[in-house]
């Protein structure tokens, strides 16, 4: 027994092949194929799918085996990988692939990877060479990261800890890359538009609580670079423009999905939606809510809890209230409602966010693909040339010295 797979999902399994990535945006069906290819390519073995905490604990690899009549699988967590480090002759499927480094979860796969098939599943896949270190060094391709850097990184002088300047002979990693990849191609109708909602800030509040670092809710310094950030983001996430841009949505969007970071957060939107009288549903580390039914709802989702394991085909409006640190994480969650089985044309994301600096330093991260740092953000030093703005901020320290010549640079 074998479910229908599209065109698209046929060829991908034609081009598959052990070791392979197969990349595919979110909810475009890349576990039905990993699972197509087993049956159409493999047909033998256990199957073991190691995936993240929030996938196995809602099953939702249970429902993609069910239609294939397949019994014979097992999914478990990235944390649990050591737990299969003497499993042979089985195909593994590395779901949300985490293989980043040379930690245990990658030594593990390549002592997993020696003695077993395997694929890879990822919507995100590597931009940088390093990010492919793992995999090519378990298709053969080099001995091990050492190896791999002799032949390709230079690293920059005359500093403590390696940083990478440039690669080399990229022409063999391209080969290399391309070798490894398998796109996962889609015929989704739905086009995807973005709406980047701008909103204001209070300037004067975000002024106190940085260049004071005083916590101007509890009214006591602030001494950890983390609650700086924290209360930063606090003072634009809850400005009433913000809250009245979102309200402006809901109205025009009476079915709608929200993504949030913090508790603050949740209260305000909860406010605003009981205020409108809509039925309310939540998805974060104490309530786990189905997708409300009625006419006019909102659901309220976490991003840490609930940017993966569940998706809605019910509305195709998601409104992200704050920004998450997450590249991924953000890439996940816009796939909730972005599914193949979608009845919508079109799908709406609401970006909303403000020139606050914080705002504009996350943004800058996010469109790089990459994931932003408080830590770096606070310890950042820029020094002054051609008119530019300095910043030099010690958390725990006393100086502090901004010049702006930019909306941008301020604070």
């Amino acid at each position: 027994m074998e479910p229908n797979l599209d065109k698209n999902q046929l060829s991908a399994i034609e081009r598959m092949h052990n070791g392979c990535i197969l990349v595919g945006e979110v909810g475009s069906g890349k576990s039905r194929t990993a699972i197509g290819y087993y049956t159409r390519k493999l047909k033998e073995g256990d199957i073991y799918v190691i995936t993240t905490a929030k996938k196995r604990d809602t099953k939702e690899w249970d429902d993609e085996f069910e239609p294939f009549g397949i019994t014979n699988y097992h999914v478990d967590s990235w944390n649990n990988i050591k737990k299969y480090v003497d499993v042979r002759d089985s195909f593994f499927i590395f779901d949300e692939q985490r293989l980043v480094g040379c930690g245990t979860w990658v030594k593990t796969f390549y002592k997993i990877a020696k003695k077993n098939k395997w694929i890879l599943l990822t919507a995100t896949p590597g931009d940088a060479w390093s990010d492919y270190i793992p995999v090519f060094v378990a298709n053969g391709f080099y001995r091990n990261k050492t190896e791999f850097s002799y032949s390709h990184i230079v690293y920059k002088p005359y500093l403590k800890f390696p940083v990478i300047d440039r690669y080399v002979n990229e022409g063999e990693l391209i080969r290399h890359r391309n070798e490894t990849l398998i796109f996962l191609d889609t015929n989704k109708r739905a086009e995807k538009i973005k709406h980047d909602i701008r909103v204001s800030y209070d300037k004067e509040l975000y002024k106190k609580v940085f260049k004071e670092r005083w916590d101007i809710y509890d009214d006591e310094p602030i001494s950890e670079p983390g609650k700086l950030c924290y209360l930063l983001r606090k003072v634009v996430n809850s400005d009433k423009s913000r809250i009245d841009a979102v309200t402006q949505l809901l109205v025009e969007n009476p079915k709608t999905i929200i993504f949030y970071n913090f508790t603050y957060e949740l209260n305000i939107l909860r406010e605003v939606a009981q205020g409108l009288g809509y039925e309310i549903g939540e998805w974060n580390g104490e309530k786990h809510l189905e997708v409300p039914t009625s006419d006019k709802w909102v659901y309220l989702a976490q991003y840490t809890a609930a940017s993966e394991g569940w998706n809605c085909i019910t509305t195709n409006v998601t409104i992200f209230y704050s920004q998450s640190y997450s590249y991924r994480t953000t890439v996940q969650a816009a796939g909730r409602i972005d599914r193949r089985n979608t009845p919508y044309s079109e799908l709406h994301y609401y970006y909303i966010r403000s020139a606050a600096p914080i705002d504009l330093a996350i943004h800058r991260a996010l469109s790089r693909k990459e994931d932003f740092n408080e830590r770096s953000y606070l310890n950042r030093k820029r020094k002054e040339q051609n008119g530019r703005w300095i910043l030099h901020m010690e958390v725990k320290g006393t100086q502090h010295l901004c010049h702006n010549n930019s909306e941008e640079a301020r604070f």
